[in-house]
């Protein structure tokens, strides 16, 4: 089992920063790509960015070049840096992490609202 917890979601006004970090604890030798996912109200949850265990990273076009996504094997973390934050990124943002044999661990979520 693996376990994943979420902090650094808040409030902040459109244009400025945020980071989020994802604790991972438990059998993590088995996880590989790790990311962040994110589900606005009333919409499906939708990939936010991926990195693998190598460090390749994969981004929705909507933040490319605003968000980096970077991780810390040694201290089991993953993180979510956030630029030039915009209204439509507020959401309920989640760690994941791929299970070996299919399937996805979760994190409770962090709330990240953006005020215009």
């Amino acid at each position: 089992q693996v376990q994943l917890v979420e902090s650094g979601g808040g409030l902040v006004q459109a244009g400025g920063s945020l980071r989020l970090s994802c604790a991972a604890s438990g059998s993590i030798f088995s996880i590989n790509p790790m990311g962040w996912y994110r589900q606005a109200p009333g919409k499906q949850r939708e990939l936010v960015a991926t990195i693998t265990r190598r460090g390749s990273t994969n981004y929705a076009d909507s933040v490319k070049g605003r968000f980096t996504i970077s991780r810390d094997s040694a201290k089991n973390m993953v993180y979510l840096q956030m630029n030039a934050l915009k209204p439509e990124d507020t959401a309920v943002y989640y760690c994941d992490a791929e299970k070996p044999f299919g399937g996805d661990y979760w994190g409770q979520g962090t709330q990240v609202t953006v005020s215009s």
